[in-house]
């Protein structure tokens, strides 16, 4: 079963919890017998959205004859053992993860407005009457529990979780440095596999380093355990990693590897600076400055050619161009030792692989995790990691309406563009909050 069926299953049990009669409470849930007993009542007087419910009469417990166990009715409202309704729950997990705000002011914002307090006075300064019994206590730490037992069922649902979604075989993989809040200054890197034409990530994982192979090894090992069809991949593009290329040598031959553009062009950098400096070596300030604006300009058109040409043949002729140019036979050379990496994406054997490594993930997840805060573990940060990309697969994409850029999948969640129905399901759902 996959976490969309998860999902599913979990809204059915709601509902079927929700439409119980009295009736159907009188079956003993352990042993199936209907010979019970009432057996007292006790009193809960949880917080849900409009303040603390009051209430009207105590929870029913049961007593069963036959296997002499006793058992309470129970609520699709509520969940047991917390002084906080199901949607309070839902709400500090989606304000956390969906806004990037921290725990502690999660917990502040809910607490003001189901308390009618703290911040509260400041949204109704005219208000009258307020009924000042009532104060919730609701904290950070209750937060970061909810959240981490979030994790944990996460943790539960991973094998075989996205087993069944279509994948293009274009997979991006990048990594991202996590220290701020870790106890005793431990380093991590979160590593993540992500499709590239739909946008689905697959389970990440916390290593130790990124330039090792068994880091990136753990990496694939744990996509396959949720549903990867290894064998059925044709490319692979990163950053350039030593470990991720080493891994995919000796363990993953068939798949080509991408090197990310954008790091390629940074590479370049310093020599592109160093030709520019000597071209203008010893003309006058006020010449060199107009040099150098024209030399840069000329040898960044004819990077640009080589790296965005329609096919190698195009390509060639832009390299060719540019070492001709009096100035650019170095970065000429150090393009051509990179140039097959760079252009895999225009084979038919890779249509659809990301000429870019996937940093906008990061970019993304920085907005709401940082790098390790709130966490203080690497256990803490892993379950964080995977509430993510679950939050991630579920949550559409924002429809924008911008003159100059274009995104994709506007409106359209990952798995949506994979060709899965979510219908009114939310990751909160496959969470089982």
């Amino acid at each position: 079963m996959n976490i969309i069926d998860q999902a599913k299953d979990f809204v059915e049990s709601l509902r079927e919890l929700a439409s119980r009669s009295v009736w159907d409470w009188r079956r003993c849930p352990h042993c199936g017998q209907s010979m019970t007993c009432k057996y007292g009542t006790y009193v809960r007087r949880p917080w849900f959205f409009e303040g603390r419910r009051e209430a009207s009469r105590g929870v029913q417990r049961h007593r069963c004859h036959s296997c002499r166990r006793t058992y309470a009715e129970r609520s699709a409202l509520l969940i047991g053992g917390s002084w906080y309704a199901r949607e309070v729950h839902r709400l500090a997990i989606d304000q956390w993860q969906h806004t990037g705000t921290s725990l502690r002011r999660t917990a502040e914002w809910i607490r003001s407005w189901l308390g009618r307090q703290e911040r509260w006075l400041f949204w109704r300064v005219l208000e009258v009457g307020r009924d000042q019994t009532a104060h919730c206590y609701l904290t950070a730490s209750t937060v970061h529990r909810w959240l981490d037992k979030a994790g944990v069922e996460a943790e539960r649902t991973m094998p075989g979780q996205l087993s069944g979604v279509a994948i293009s075989r274009q997979m991006g993989t990048d990594g991202l440095w996590a220290f701020k809040g870790l106890r005793g200054g431990v380093q991590r890197v979160a590593l993540a596999v992500v499709d590239c034409v739909s946008g689905v990530v697959w389970p990440a994982v916390v290593v130790e380093g990124e330039e090792k192979e068994e880091g990136w090894g753990q990496l694939f090992q744990r996509a396959q355990e949720a549903g990867l069809n290894l064998s059925a991949l044709r490319g692979v593009t990163s950053d350039g990693s030593h470990g991720l290329q080493a891994y995919l040598r000796g363990s993953m031959g068939w798949v080509n590897h991408q090197r990310c553009v954008w790091h390629l062009w940074r590479s370049l950098a310093e020599t592109l600076k160093a030709q520019v400096r000597a071209a203008t070596e010893g003309l006058a300030e006020a010449v060199a400055a107009s040099a150098r604006q024209q030399v840069r300009g000329e040898l960044l058109s004819l990077m640009r050619a080589v790296f965005n040409a329609g096919s190698y043949e195009q390509a060639e002729v832009a390299l060719a161009r540019l070492k001709a140019h009096a100035w650019g036979e170095k970065l000429a050379r150090a393009i051509s030792a990179n140039l097959d990496a760079a252009l895999l994406y225009l084979q038919s054997y890779n249509r659809g692989l990301s000429r870019v490594a996937p940093e906008y993930l990061w970019r993304d997840f920085r907005l709401r995790l940082s790098r390790g805060r709130n966490h203080g573990s690497s256990q803490r940060l892993q379950r964080a990691l995977l509430v993510w990309a679950i939050y991630r697969n579920f949550t559409p994409a924002q429809w924008r309406s911008e003159r100059k850029r274009h995104y994709r999948r506007p409106g359209q969640s990952p798995l949506t563009q994979a060709g899965v129905l979510l219908g009114e399901l939310s990751y909160l759902d496959a969470l089982r909050v």
